[in-house]
């Protein structure tokens, strides 16, 4: 690579400059990012910058970064052997052109918040950044997996890349060891590709090695009407009644169980979202095992949802993690990831759902219950700063993939949904992934906002990161059945997971009819959606499905 030095392109340079300026051609045709302008890394609550000690290293007293160029990506090293290691920033120097958009991930979950945004005050982007000219996009990221959790910052004077090398709320302690923390991939849209195809084209660069489900997932939720309030005989009655509008032999619909079926703790009664003891059923479900057999026997495939770091309300407070704000109800104990006791619990508990017969498990709440924030709270900082896990040598990266990974080994065959986990953690590891905030069996409003608002930003991501679930279609008399017959058709031609929470109440032979038909167009593999007019609006509505265009009213 050749070193470059401050680049100020006029106020008329597009994307494809900007692109050109900050990167060199590797061999193999690709390019790879150049040296950065600066390089600053942050220890304790500190900023230092680095200076270039060798052609490919950077130093700071004895932390160490350390450059090394691939086929396709620049790899980024670090090591620190006595100083605690909070994060790298890499800067390189450019004005943007007035004109410019731009487009970014999320960390975890999407809320409703994702646009193509006019260049126009500075902007943090996780994972990735998308520049577009309005002619050119020029793409940075990282690949997904990393050991650092990265975002991409953009303001008048330059673009920043951030890996975030915290442990908790402290620097990771390295000791000896060199941590690859990111590898730092681009490309740019090539002659007549539209913004849609160059971003999966970078998605797929991201995320070259997937793991996907053998058959398209779809079925049916009680969240959305039941909303914790569920039994074995409603979770019955509810299979029995859509098995028959599922038409596919050879691919059956799920029916997931949600939140609801556990051991209540004594601490929250009735709380299905917060249970003691994820290995056990309470009264009004009784034998797990029985039920998934009873699911399969009416047609369907069971599925199960849960809660990894629940911890149980008289375990140890040593296998707890800290209180943080967001995470210092004391009736609402987290376990700690890092301690193999409590990992071995998760394993135990998906390896019991698959034992009892379920065939898909949807874990929920780690990036929460691990950070004590929403993704969209993640604003200055990722978790409260000051906490520590029992292990401080591991990076929440690291922690966050060895929970994950662990998940993953244990359940074998069965899919994994992972919903409120980092995405670019989840990518690869998961069959799928809930890809935005809860939508609603109560509030059009919400579904159209984090429904739809997700599944026109992320969709980009679909089979190749995951599986992408933008959340159910919650199928109840408070939402108009207008709205929901076109949320609907739109989750079940898009190519993605549809998943459906049916209120006995709300299911009219119009609405059987329809489920019936989007049910046989979910259950087989179809071309992913392309939202048609996502560059102007943050709610797609023009889409093409199927090689046809079709035109929503969310409104």
């Amino acid at each position: 690579m050749n070193r470059r030095h401050f680049v100020k392109i006029s106020a008329t340079a597009g994307a494809a400059l900007l692109f050109s300026r900050l990167t060199s051609s590797a061999a193999n045709n690709t390019s790879l990012i150049n040296m950065p302008d600066s390089v600053w890394v942050k220890t304790g609550d500190d900023w230092f910058q680095m200076k270039l000690s060798s052609a490919v290293t950077y130093t700071y007293k004895d932390i160490q970064v350390r450059l090394k160029p691939a086929a396709d990506a620049v790899s980024y090293y670090v090591s620190s052997p006595t100083m605690q290691l909070n994060a790298i920033r890499l800067k390189w120097e450019y004005e943007f052109a007035p004109v410019t958009k731009i487009l970014g991930d999320k960390w975890e979950r999407s809320y409703g918040d994702l646009s193509w945004d006019l260049f126009d005050h500075p902007s943090i982007n996780p994972w990735y950044a998308l520049v577009n000219d309005g002619q050119h996009i020029a793409c940075f990221g990282v690949k997904t997996g990393c050991n650092a959790i990265c975002w991409w910052a953009l303001d008048g004077k330059g673009i920043e890349m951030t890996m975030d090398t915290c442990s908790g709320g402290v620097g990771v302690q390295l000791g000896q060891r060199e941590l690859h923390a990111a590898d730092v991939i681009t490309t740019k849209s090539l002659d007549a590709e539209t913004p849609f195809t160059t971003t999966r084209r970078f998605c797929r660069r991201m995320c070259p090695v997937s793991r996907l489900p053998k058959q398209p997932v779809y079925g049916i939720n009680d969240w959305y009407f039941a909303y914790g309030n569920n039994s074995a005989a409603l979770i019955k009655q509810i299979t029995a009644l859509m098995t028959d509008l599922a038409p596919d032999t050879n691919n059956r619909p799920f029916s997931v169980i949600d939140a609801g079926w556990a051991t209540y703790s004594p601490l929250l009664p009735g709380d299905g979202g917060f249970m003691d003891d994820f290995s056990k059923p309470n009264d009004k479900f009784k034998d797990m095992a029985v039920l998934a057999d009873d699911i399969k026997k009416l047609g369907m495939q069971p599925g199960l949802w849960t809660r990894p770091l629940c911890a149980k309300h008289d375990d140890k407070a040593s296998l707890l993690l800290p209180k943080i704000p967001g995470r210092d109800d004391p009736k609402s104990p987290i376990l700690d990831p890092t301690i193999e006791e409590n990992i071995e619990r998760v394993k135990y508990n998906i390896a019991t759902y698959r034992k009892w017969g379920y065939k898909l498990v949807k874990h929920d709440y780690t990036t929460y219950d691990i950070t004590g924030k929403w993704g969209f709270q993640m604003k200055d900082f990722i978790t409260t700063p000051g906490w520590r896990f029992n292990d401080t040598t591991k990076t929440t990266a690291e922690i966050m993939n060895s929970l994950y990974g662990a998940i993953r080994e244990s359940a074998q065959d069965m899919y994994i949904i992972g919903c409120n986990t980092m995405s670019h953690l989840s990518a690869g590891v998961f069959e799928l992934d809930r890809i935005g905030d809860d939508t609603s069996g109560k509030e059009w409003d919400r579904t159209r906002k984090m429904g739809i608002n997700t599944l026109g930003f992320r969709i980009p991501q679909h089979n190749i990161f995951y599986a992408t679930d933008a959340d159910c279609v919650g199928l109840t008399n408070d939402i108009p059945w207008a709205k929901n017959k076109q949320w609907m058709q739109l989750l079940a031609e898009s190519g993605t997971p549809l998943f459906i929470s049916p209120d006995p109440k709300a299911l009219g032979e119009e609405q059987k009819a329809m489920i019936k038909q989007c049910f046989a167009n979910a259950a087989k593999v179809q071309p992913t959606g392309e939202p048609l007019d996502w560059m102007t609006n943050s709610l797609p509505q023009k889409w093409k499905l199927n090689g046809r265009e079709v035109d929503f009213d969310w409104y």
